[in-house]
């Protein structure tokens, strides 16, 4: 039997356009809106998240806080929990505790010392306990002495507006820029607009607290733990211990959402990997509601300015988005409010700048659309004031400022569906029908009616991925054969094993129930992790290169072309009407010898060449022979696998980012539109339906994409009208946080929603030309919403959320 190269290897860098194989398969499962494969783990409870591992012996850790916001840890008394009956350990370590979470993508540890305080919450200690209730009676209890600094902490952001500073713009994920000449052409313009918005802090919140089982096996550790990024988490943890790469191993299978706060370490992981090394057992530390809230990462709030000008038509000659974030001192991150505003619209003089404010308050990083999420609520909130002002439809005055290519880098997008998305979202939504340019024209009972639009962005990205597949025999399916995937990528409830096992399915011709999906464990090939909406696109293209080397591999076993070659249930086949020859060279006697031995096995492709009388070197290499196969139009696959010594075929797949993302503008766009009643008397705000038409190359799950962009839109409807961190300006303590306190939509918030996805492909972006979707349907959302309460009442709100204390005494008689 013929043995084969394990290793081999599919690589590609996205410099140039490509095909993709899913137009040549014949399931044609990709885009299908199937349930998902994972469903049935997670309502039967199988499908376990970090803190539902347990180990024998294993404790239970709790983390304490600071009280204070700033300052030192003087001493921690851990005398003062000794009584507690079933208190292990009072756990601390000045030098390895973090200080704060890191920020996804980073290969080191954050800022780490558990002895200056930064901020009120700072986890500083770990009571490790026989059971859970213990060691929280324990950190209840656990007195410390603190060098308080209060006083001199910065905890009022607009006092502190004064000394904000140039950001570090190699830390962030944007950069200032600045074409023509901003301010004069401002001056200049026949039509100007020129607004102040504020954004309030928001938290991440996932349904899944922060949650970490860690034990140690000698000097190797090992833990189960919530988190985005596999493969960069686990270098965080690997510098924050000291400890070399191959100490580590990292287990994230399932996900209970991260919106960003997953995206690096956060401090219960480096705790209960101390606790575990000191009380020598098993440690679980999970957080707490409020501890999620305080202690790991929150969406920075922003002050915005977006000025615009104009001519009398509304085409515009200048735009300037300036924002100003806070973090905590030495942080590099800041929010990239910006990022879509360098080339959503035309404008020949435009700026976007960034500043940043030092904060004695959470760490401020990644919320889903970071940037974009926050920024567009300015910007498109800009746009509709503007387009009021000009007495233009919304609608008309975005179509006359669509640019014909990326006025921030003179280079052509790939694909731009924005207008598209505008009409296809208008006509779904009734617009010409509900649209009232007249402010506080409609009223229903004690209601008044508005509708609002607003136009979403996003800007795709490619990350590095790598994936295996692998072939193997398993009597148990259909058609005797499986195919294996890996990678460390993690499914945080987007649909990871669904949407991959349907990519594996199509390019390997196997039903969906032959796909096993292993994800989310760092000993596996290291993907771009979940997050950006980078995540489908950059490891999905590793799978699928994977399987397509696997076709490769099986197209040379069996003499045929692998470009032409039809994989489906379970079989081999010649694809159309095309006959792969065995021998390359199409010599007509070749051909006619083929036809002649139709009927017949032949053992090689030397056989055949001799039969022709040709010298060949085709079946030379045993190694990749085809020896074992005729010239048979159909073969079955587990038939092939068994074949080799193994009776396994495995490949890698590698995807990079290239040219593409230079020479071209990548980007999603849609489009937010929606209905709101705003009470006379009380000014509540109901949502009464929106409906959002978005865009993302090609779709890999409908059902999928669909309930992502629902999610989106869900989430713009609290950043409009709900959502806000209150950080106590006296003492630095999160007021509201918890869930009880912190608001967010509920079902009785949200209205029926609809999305529609624009029909696009891109074959710049990856070779599935797909894009992320998740993110770009909250941007714009609460834009939407915000210009629709201006419809319905006349009065424009640019500090968020838009609360009814905010518009009680402003509305019409």
């Amino acid at each position: 039997m013929a043995l084969f190269n394990s290793n081999a290897t599919k690589k590609m860098v996205m410099n140039d356009p490509v095909d993709t194989l899913f137009d040549k398969t014949s399931s044609q499962l990709v885009g299908k809106p199937i349930t998902r494969v994972d469903g049935a783990l997670k309502v039967s409870g199988q499908a376990a998240y970090a803190a539902e591992y347990h180990r024998d012996g294993q404790a239970y850790g709790v983390l304490v806080g600071a009280t204070i916001a700033k300052g030192k840890v003087k001493k921690i008394d851990a005398e003062s929990v000794a009584d507690i009956p079933g208190v292990i350990k009072v756990v601390t370590d000045a030098q390895h505790f973090l200080r704060n979470s890191q920020q996804g993508g980073e290969l080191e540890a954050p800022t780490q010392g558990a002895v200056e305080v930064a901020y009120h919450g700072q986890p500083i200690a770990v009571v490790v306990g026989e059971t859970f209730e213990a060691a929280t009676e324990g950190a209840k209890a656990l007195r410390i002495r603190y060098e308080d600094e209060t006083d001199n902490a910065a905890l009022d952001f607009d006092k502190a507006l004064a000394d904000a500073h140039e950001v570090d713009e190699d830390a962030g994920s944007d950069n200032n820029a600045e074409q023509g000449n901003p301010e004069q052409g401002l001056k200049s313009a026949a039509v100007t607009l020129d607004r102040t918005y504020t954004t309030p802090s928001q938290s991440n919140s996932p349904m899944e607290p922060h949650s970490t089982l860690a034990y140690w096996e000698e000097d190797k550790l090992t833990l189960y733990a919530s988190n985005q990024m596999v493969a960069f988490s686990k270098k965080q943890i690997a510098d924050a211990l000291d400890l070399k790469d191959d100490q580590v191993h990292l287990i994230s299978r399932f996900v209970g959402g991260g919106f960003g706060s997953k995206l690096g370490i956060s401090p219960e992981i480096i705790a209960a990997a101390v606790a575990a090394k000191q009380v020598e057992r098993p440690v679980l530390v999970m957080m707490t509601r409020p501890q999620v809230m305080e202690a790991t990462v929150r969406r920075s709030n922003t002050q915005q300015r977006i000025a615009i000008g104009c001519d009398e038509n509304g085409v515009i000659d200048t735009l300037i988005h300036d924002t100003i974030s806070s973090n905590l001192p030495g942080e590099g991150f800041f929010e990239p409010a910006g990022l879509s505003t360098h080339f959503l619209y035309r404008g020949e003089n435009r700026r976007v700048h960034y500043k940043k404010t030092d904060m004695n308050w959470t760490l401020a990083g990644s919320m889903r659309a970071p940037g974009e999420a926050v920024g567009q609520i300015a910007l498109e909130c800009a746009m509709d004031e503007l387009a009021c002002q000009l007495n233009i439809d919304p609608i008309e005055l975005r179509r006359r400022n669509e640019p014909e290519k990326d006025p921030s880098q003179d280079i052509p997008f790939s694909t731009r569906q924005l207008l598209a998305c505008m009409e296809q979202g208008a006509k779904a939504f009734g617009w010409a029908d509900k649209h009232n340019s007249e402010p506080a024209s409609r009223q229903e009972g004690d209601w008044w009616i508005g509708t609002g639009m607003a136009v979403a962005s996003r800007g795709n990205q490619l990350l590095p991925a790598e994936a295996r597949a692998t072939l193997q025999l398993d009597p148990t399916k259909t058609f005797g054969v499986k195919a294996v995937i890996e990678s460390d990528m993690t499914d945080i409830g987007t649909g990871s094993y669904t949407v991959f096992s349907q990519v594996a399915a199509d390019l390997l011709g196997l039903p969906i129930d032959h796909i096993e999906m292993t994800l989310g464990d760092s000993a596996l090939p290291a993907s771009s992790g979940s997050g950006g909406s980078f995540g489908a696109a950059s490891a999905g293209s590793s799978i699928y290169l994977a399987c397509a080397k696997l076709r490769e591999q099986i197209a040379e076993k069996v003499g045929l072309h692998a470009d032409t070659i039809q994989l489906t249930q379970g079989q081999v086949q010649q694809q159309g009407e095309h006959q792969a020859s065995l021998l390359e060279s199409g010599v007509e006697t070749g051909k006619a010898v083929l036809q002649s031995a139709a009927d017949a096995v032949l053992k090689s492709v030397d056989t055949a060449a001799q039969k022709a009388g040709l010298d060949s070197d085709l079946g030379s290499d045993k190694n990749n022979s085809t020896d074992y196969f005729s010239d048979s139009s159909s073969h079955a696959l587990a038939d092939i696998i068994a074949s080799y010594e193994d009776q396994k075929l495995s490949a890698k797949g590698q995807i990079a980012p290239g040219k593409n993302g230079k020479t071209h503008r990548q980007a999603c766009f849609g489009a937010n539109f929606a209905e709101v009643a705003v009470h006379r008397y009380t000014g509540e705000i109901r949502v009464k339906n929106m409906t959002g038409a978005f865009t993302a190359g090609r779709i890999l799950n409908h059902k999928l994409a669909t309930s992502q962009c629902y999610g989106g839109m869900v989430f713009g409807i609290g950043s409009a009208l709900m959502e806000e961190v209150i950080h106590d300006k006296h003492d630095g303590r999160l007021c509201n946080h918890d869930l009880a306190e912190y608001h967010l939509p509920v079902n009785a918030d949200v209205p029926q929603l609809e999305v529609i996805l624009v029909e696009e492909d891109d074959p710049y972006t990856n070779p599935m030309h797909i894009k992320g979707i998740g993110e770009t349907a909250i941007s714009g959302a609460a834009a939407a919403i915000a210009n629709a309460v201006y419809n319905a009442v006349g009065v424009r709100i640019y500090d968020f959320p838009i609360t009814l204390d905010k518009l009680i005494d402003h509305l019409p008689d």
